[in-house]
């Protein structure tokens, strides 16, 4: 197999996780997600909300009520403070949330 396909394969493959899961940022890694959320995002969030940095994510008027809803914010938020994430940044940021305060992927 040659090499442009064997990267076809594995890309498709990755891509098929994603879909299968369901959700825009299945197969992203949590982990590096927290590292990231507790550089950049934690402490924004707590001067918005008085200290309390969750509020944010278990408001009842919260923004975000769907995965694609979640990831397009992070998107948002690397956009408008530059922080220059890649796409797989924001898919980790995403699925770390998702983990600890959304829970869609359940």
């Amino acid at each position: 197999m040659s090499r442009v396909a064997l990267i076809a394969v594995l890309l498709l493959g990755a891509a098929g996780v994603v879909v299968a899961q369901g959700i825009p940022y299945g197969g992203a890694d949590a982990s590096a997600g927290r590292a990231l959320s507790q550089k950049d995002c934690v402490g924004c969030h707590a001067r918005k909300f008085d200290g309390d940095a969750t509020r944010i994510y278990t408001r009842p008027e919260r923004k975000v009520r769907n995965p694609e809803q979640l990831l397009s914010q992070v998107q948002l938020c690397n956009s408008e403070l530059n922080l220059q994430y890649f796409p797989e940044d924001e898919a980790n940021v995403a699925a770390y949330l998702d983990r600890e305060h959304y829970r869609f992927s359940k």
